[in-house]
């Protein structure tokens, strides 16, 4: 079976994020949620589908703006049932939605999504996922590695032969310590 390091590279979906993205430090809360919504949709699917669908979810989600999506209402979640461009799972948009919610608490206790994970960091991958679990809804042991790996907590996301794993190791990500 071939890595993601060798599949993605030239890819018209993946390559742009294996090369851009993937495992790069994230310190915005934007795009923290961006990257926790599109992880819990794409649990049981190809994250083929969820990079395609990925402008759909923006435009759903209000820009990935948690404030705004922590304030939608059932006749937006009725909307967002019908929007053929995004992944129309009622559990998952219900979980969007109160993520959105509980990252607003941790904006107002914390200062902000990235300083809680920062408040946490080292820890071990079942550790962040019983804390990931306790937190959010949709978020179990797949869900919750794949998003540590995309923002740089957790190793994996690049093969260290990989071109790309040199120039995330010069950013210091905080899976390689600080």
């Amino acid at each position: 079976m071939s890595s993601y390091c060798e599949i993605a590279p030239g890819h018209p979906y993946h390559g742009y994020y294996h090369d851009k993205e993937y495992g790069f430090p994230v310190t915005t809360d934007k795009i923290l949620f961006e990257r926790l919504v599109l992880e819990i949709n794409q649990a049981g699917l190809s994250w083929l589908t969820i990079l395609k669908k990925r402008e759909g979810f923006r435009n759903a989600f209000s820009d990935y703006n948690p404030e705004l999506v922590a304030t939608y209402s059932k006749t937006e979640i009725e909307k967002l049932i019908e929007d053929r461009s995004i992944i129309r799972n009622r559990l998952k948009i219900n979980a969007v939605i109160k993520n959105a919610q509980k990252i607003c608490e941790l904006q107002d206790t914390h200062g902000s999504f990235c300083l809680w994970i920062e408040s946490h960091h080292p820890l071990e991958k079942r550790e962040w996922v019983k804390l990931f679990k306790k937190t959010f809804l949709f978020t179990g042991e797949q869900i919750t590695g794949e998003f540590l790996m995309s923002i740089g907590y957790l190793p994996g996301a690049h093969e260290k032969s990989c071109r790309i794993y040199s120039k995330i190791a010069q950013l210091k990500p905080p899976f390689l310590g600080r």
